[in-house]
């Protein structure tokens, strides 16, 4: 898979620098995403010694250093940039990860990343207003389709104005942007309304 990974010369100097500091022969930079695909995800950067590299890690060579790539968190850093600002303080090292959240789908991506995306892009801001979100648990293979498992969380589990918010936002939505999904289902147990936005 091409990597589309930037890393600028300011920080692969600086990294560089950073690991000769190490005295370890062999070793690397390691970058990956905590938590990927949610809104808590994190881009990470560690020392990866010889002896921690996995081996499904995908490899970038540079000049004076080398980079890992933890597999999993590749789609989500698609794009991403390490570079390192000088200032008046020194420097600082930043990792710019636009995907890290959310990794870029298009049509051939997996129906369950597609279905994540919208989720994650256009229903849960709107939800989020409510404290609510939603969220994929399963997805079910019909003959000619599917159907997504879905659960509310937040202020949506026990709210009286699920089935409307189900049914004509986040079905609806869901169902004119991707062709093959059938209908959704909610299994999320609404008894509890401890949070629940309108009782």
């Amino acid at each position: 898979m091409a990597l589309s990974i930037t890393v600028t010369e300011g920080a692969e100097d600086y990294l560089a620098e950073l690991l000769e500091k190490q005295d370890v022969e062999g070793i690397a930079v390691r970058m990956f995403v905590t938590q990927p695909g949610t809104p808590y995800a994190e881009t990470c950067l560690a020392y990866c010694r010889p002896d921690e590299v996995i081996e499904d890690d995908e490899v970038l060579e540079l000049t004076k250093i080398r980079f890992y790539f933890e597999n999993n968190s590749l789609p989500y850093l698609e794009e991403a940039i390490v570079d390192y600002a000088q200032d008046r303080m020194g420097g600082q090292l930043t990792i710019k990860a636009p995907n890290a959240k959310m990794p870029r789908v298009s049509a051939d991506s997996p129906m369950s990343e597609q279905i994540n995306y919208i989720l994650y892009s256009d229903i849960n801001p709107g939800l989020a207003s409510h404290g609510g979100e939603v969220k994929l648990v399963e997805l079910v293979e019909e003959t000619d389709g599917y159907i997504a498992v879905l659960q509310f969380g937040g202020g949506c589990q026990g709210c009286s104005a699920v089935d409307l918010t189900l049914k004509d936002g986040v079905e609806k939505t869901l169902m004119e942007r991707l062709p093959g999904l059938l209908g959704v289902r909610d299994v999320t147990d609404h008894t509890v309304t401890d949070n629940a936005y309108y009782k």
